[in-house]
């Protein structure tokens, strides 16, 4: 895997989740990488996917 295939359908809900909740509007073509790097970086605005909040 490269990463270089489209997004899957749950990269794409969640991201539509975490978008919604920061205001932000991404593409819809992302990549399995470029989608992954946007969750990372969404989750860490959101606080989402942590495992404990210390």
């Amino acid at each position: 895997m490269t990463g270089d295939e489209p997004m899957t359908g749950p990269q794409r809900s969640y991201l539509d989740t975490l978008a919604r909740e920061t205001g932000e509007e991404l593409p819809g073509d992302l990549t399995k990488a470029e989608a992954s790097q946007h969750i990372d970086r969404l989750q860490g605005v959101t606080g989402r996917g942590r495992e404990s909040d210390g």
